[in-house]
């Protein structure tokens, strides 16, 4: 497994590939001090499993370094590791393609739950956070009937779809053809969309929703991934 650390502060990288060595298994760190030298580290190593991001880096930074991630790595989920905590700032990053947010006070223990959870597939919300989050997106989400007005692509709704047949991870890689690493960043977009953080909340959202998992298998315009 692979685990890219963009951090300005070589102190706070080191702290970070000592505990992702808790993750278990064989774990290759990867180390950047701005996002620029991060971004190049990913496309040099394009099976990367997992990029903490720091938000107040030298360069770009904050959320449109996140957005620059997720544009050109969409296959890698970024986690934010960061000093701000703000409820707003969570919520954003969040709605722009992070699968979890970490405040560096967190625990060591904290820290390392948060990141298997998102390596299952989840996404992670600091608990002061996570209910704020729910209730600002309910009004949005209770007019959505289909994988569009959610916010996602025709192949994301599938994942979505299967998942409400309860399948899991590997399934839907064989029933839709995809890379495992691609199927967890679809279920990444699907529980963004969703506002929940776990695959069983995805699926009661989802069903509150009245979202029909035969009319999302069947939609026309799939994505090729």
């Amino acid at each position: 497994m692979k685990i890219l650390v963009i951090d300005d502060h070589p102190l706070v990288r080191d702290a970070m590939a000592h505990l992702v060595a808790h993750l278990g298994g064989d774990v290759e760190v990867l180390e950047a001090p701005d996002c620029a030298a991060g971004l190049a580290l990913a496309r040099a190593h394009a099976d990367i499993d997992l990029v903490l991001l720091d938000l107040n880096l030298p360069g770009l930074r904050g959320i449109p370094a996140l957005e620059r991630f997720r544009r050109e790595h969409p296959a890698a989920p970024v986690v934010i590791v960061s000093a701000f905590r703000n409820r707003d700032t969570v919520n954003d990053a969040i709605r722009r393609g992070a699968m979890g947010f970490i405040p560096k006070s967190s625990s060591r223990q904290t820290i390392v739950n948060a990141l298997r959870l998102v390596l299952s597939g989840s996404v992670y919300v600091p608990p002061e956070a996570a209910a704020d989050s729910v209730a600002d997106e309910a009004p949005a989400l209770a007019h959505a009937a289909n994988a569009t007005d959610l916010g996602l692509t025709a192949r994301q709704g599938q994942v979505l779809a299967l998942l409400m047949k309860g399948r899991s991870n590997k399934e839907i890689c064989r029933e839709l053809g995809l890379a495992e690493r691609t199927v967890k960043a679809h279920m990444s977009a699907v529980l963004n969309a969703l506002k929940v953080s776990s695959r069983t909340q995805a699926v009661i959202a989802a069903g509150k929703l009245g979202l029909d998992p035969e009319s999302l298998l069947t939609a026309s315009d799939a994505d090729p991934v």
